[in-house]
Formats: structure tokens, sequence, C-alpha cells
């Protein structure tokens, strides 16, 4: 009898759902931590990449394209924020990861891929 149909034992140690859904939640918890677990998540992301379901392999595409992409918003954030409206952008930017994250998370937890996992939007 094989892992998988011992329990699924297999698919949680194998990049996959629960691999998939660690990393959004590590950017979730990266606004506790100031930015440090995104680091963790992006890592991860990069690891897991390629190893996987193609449906997967979406979502880490997605993953490491909010890590860049918000690490670039939030760069231009700072430079406006000597301008004042910096600090608006920053509030849209952490809305614009937060749900990146969730909707990422709703799609893993259905094992489904993200539609368009190269978007510079949500």
């Amino acid at each position: 009898m094989s892992m998988q149909e011992n329990g699924g034992a297999e698919s949680y140690i194998q990049p996959g759902g629960n691999n998939i859904m660690l990393v959004y939640i590590l950017y979730l918890v990266s606004f506790i931590t100031g930015g440090l677990a995104s680091i963790v998540g992006v890592v991860f992301a990069y690891l897991n990449r390629g190893k996987g379901a193609a449906w997967a392999d979406t979502h880490y595409t997605y993953q490491i394209r909010t890590f860049w992409l918000g690490l670039l918003y939030s760069v231009i954030c700072v430079v406006l924020a000597f301008i004042a409206i910096g600090f608006l952008l920053m509030f849209l930017v952490a809305v614009w990861v937060i749900v990146r994250c969730i909707k990422g998370l709703q799609a893993a937890s259905r094992r489904e891929p993200i539609a368009d996992p190269e978007t510079w939007l949500v």
C-alpha cells in the first residue's frame, strides 16, 4: 500500500496544497513580523516551484510574483511618502497583498490553479 493510499500522508510532505497554503499564510503573518516571514515564504515558493502538479506551479508563480511586486510597490510607496501620497498607497499595497493571499488560499483549498499567475493586479 502506498503512502497516498495510506491516508494521504505523502501529499503533505510533497509540494502541493498544504505547502502552497503555508506560503500564503507566511505572507499574511509577515504583516506582524515586519516582512521576515514573507522572505521565508518566497524562498519556500522558489524551492517548490516545478516539483508538483501544474496547478500547484501556478500558485508558486503567483506567490513569487506577489512577493516581488509587493516589494516593488512598497519601495515606490516609500519614495512617494516624501510627498505624503505614499502613506495612502502603502495601505493600498497591503490590501492588494491580502486580497491576493485570500484569493490564492481559496483556490489552493479547492486544488484549482490561479487563472493568470503573472498578473500585476489581483
